[in-house]
């Protein structure tokens, strides 16, 4: 068995962790195997191996073009303010130690690797992070921005657009998008003539275009005072962001003013009745256009509406992921940060937010090349700066100081030690931690013993098992469940059925569910396959001795398994335990307890 203690821990705050299992122990059988403690005191640096993602994509669109040298701008910004960060990566090179998330920890996972649906997920991250030495050698980095902003600007169209894709009409959205980003590394201070790069003729030509499209929208709604309301969301919302980065170096002509002046009152009747995004752009949009008052009116009404969690920071429950652009947590998130540093100066709650980006990406990937650019310059541009956050830690385990700096990784701060079955004390099963520095640190405490399955007690880390076995029988009605009881025995030939309940109380990618049965049972279902019950999908495997279950996405939530059992020989069998593992953070599981069965 191993059994798993998360470890979190932010500026300011000092925390006790314990195994209540291990320290409260009295089984007589129980043997213990191994301790390990593990720990990251700067994860800020999750983001910064985000980066490699921003190198090489299967597409050529526009938006993945410019996605690419926003990526190489970054990193060039992120090396050139941080030098520290390049002798890190070196330092880890040299060591070996540029290793996917998905491969280290290989003793602390119940399934071997090789045996998951994700090995080329594996691969391809721990290609990306080989990838990082080069991504931050300056000449390759030149050669790369060069080549992007040469493709990028081939696909302009005459009229100042650009496509989604080559051949396509010019898209307003695309382009919008295009005209923010460079906005963006406009207020990071990126430095494109460095790299000898002019990228003003496109800026303005994009402009232009964003410019005619919105004043052509405006001429059509001005026609029909009815539905001139509609003339800011969402496209025109996006336009105000886009074009208030630029407005001295562009100014806007009378026309467009009268524009302006009217999207910006329709804004403000409606600023509290848009969606998450919408509104956040909206409050960052006010501000900068000299409407301060309105703009913290807005931002305090979604401050109102946040979660705050010890371990999951600041977040909002409505910003979940939709078909539509503007409904994408990550960047959702990302702009919030923004939004909350420029409007109120709220320096509390944008260290809060930070922990909820990371938090993300502990247990998923960015997915997208928008979302990781926008968290990535979040994170890295906002608020207080994490990169020495690895410092002001102090870890007790038992009554011992442990020592951090010894065997951390340089910079990261990443740790790793084990003890050995004659090392192990049960007062080991007490972890306290303080923390001074900015950021937050996180880890684990992983607890490794052989035990009889049915002494087996529940652990859980933010997932719950309700696990129940239920005895089919039909009747003129059709079939019916009658939950398992001593005065509803099962008998040799009966159909079970189990239902297995699991909440998870976040959204997990990478999911290993392993529900194991008695010997007295066979299947009925033995051929494995992939299942969708509603939009939640994953994959069924039957085994020997459990029945498997991997989804590479779960939201927060709870879910319902059921599978059948026939009931093959007479006995007292255990029935084993209920295990789930996210292995993309091999810290995040759980187990149910161990329970008996009687087959007459």
């Amino acid at each position: 068995m191993t059994e798993t203690l998360p470890i979190y821990v932010k500026e300011g705050q000092k925390k006790s962790f314990q195994f209540e299992n291990m320290i409260n122990n009295k089984s007589t059988s129980l043997d213990n195997f191994k301790l390990t403690f593990e720990m990251t005191t700067n994860p800020i640096w999750y983001a910064i191996f985000s980066l490699p993602y921003l190198r090489e994509y299967p597409y050529e669109c526009a938006e993945q073009v410019f996605s690419r040298l926003y990526g190489n701008m970054i990193s060039e910004k992120v090396i050139n303010s941080n030098p520290k960060i390049k002798a890190v990566f070196d330092d880890w090179n040299k060591k070996g130690e540029l290793k996917s998330k998905l491969q280290l920890n290989q003793d602390l996972k119940n399934i071997i690797l090789e045996e998951t649906p994700w090995v080329k997920n594996a691969e391809s991250e721990e290609e990306q992070m080989k990838l990082i030495a080069v991504l931050f050698q300056l000449n390759q980095m030149q050669t790369e921005m060069k080549s992007a902003f040469q493709k990028l600007s081939d696909k302009q169209q005459s009229n100042g657009g650009f496509a989604w894709f080559d051949g396509g009409r010019p898209n307003e959205y695309i382009t919008t998008h295009i005209v923010s980003g460079f906005g963006n590394m406009k207020k990071m201070d990126v430095n494109f003539k460095a790299f000898e790069i002019d990228v003003n003729p496109l800026i303005r030509k994009a402009i232009q275009f964003i410019d005619d499209e919105n004043l052509k929208r405006f001429k059509e709604f001005k026609k029909d005072q009815k539905s001139f309301k509609d003339v800011t969301y969402s496209d025109g919302l996006h336009y105000l962001y886009a074009r208030s980065f630029f407005l001295e170096d562009y100014p806007m002509t009378k026309e467009l003013e009268e524009m302006k002046t009217a999207m910006l009152k329709n804004l403000n009747d409606t600023k509290l009745d848009l969606s998450l995004q919408q509104k956040v752009m909206a409050a960052i949009v006010m501000n900068r256009f000299q409407m301060q008052s309105a703009a913290k009116i807005v931002v305090n009404s979604i401050k109102e509406k946040a979660v705050e969690s010890d371990e999951m920071g600041m977040y909002w429950k409505e910003n979940q992921p939709g078909w539509f652009w503007y409904q994408a947590p990550v960047e959702t998130q990302s702009l919030l940060i923004e939004a909350f540093d420029e409007v109120t100066k709220d320096e509390k709650s944008v260290e809060e937010m930070k922990v909820w980006l990371l938090k993300n990406r502990q247990t998923n990937q960015w997915n997208s090349t928008k979302a990781t650019t926008k968290a990535v310059y979040a994170l890295m541009n906002f608020g207080k700066s994490w990169i020495d956050a690895d410092k002001g830690i102090e870890v007790k385990i038992g009554n011992q100081k442990f020592d951090l700096d010894k065997n951390s990784q340089a910079g990261s701060g990443y740790v790793k030690t084990s003890w050995n079955k004659e090392e192990i004390k049960p007062d080991m099963g007490k972890v306290e931690v303080s923390k001074t520095s900015p950021g937050v640190a996180w880890g684990a405490m992983y607890w490794q013993y052989f035990e009889d399955l049915d002494k087996i007690k529940s652990a859980e880390t933010g997932i719950k098992f309700n696990k129940k076995l239920f005895v089919k029988s039909n009747s003129a009605n059709g079939p019916i469940l009658k939950e398992i009881t001593t005065s509803t025995p099962i008998k040799v030939g009966d159909i079970v059925t189990v239902r297995l309940e699991i909440s998870v109380d976040r959204n997990m990618q990478f999911v290993h569910i392993k529900d194991m049965r008695a010997s007295g049972f066979e299947p009925v279902n033995v051929l494995s396959g992939y299942k969708w019950k509603g939009e939640f999908g994953y994959y069924e495997s039957t085994r020997d001795a459990a029945t498997n279950f991997f989804s590479d996405y779960m939201r927060k939530g709870t879910y319902v398994f059921e599978y059948d059992l026939k009931a093959n020989n007479a006995g007292n069998f255990s029935n084993g335990i209920t295990s789930m593992q996210n292995m993309y953070a091999p810290e995040l599981s759980a187990q149910s307890e161990g329970i008996r069965v009687e087959i007459k």
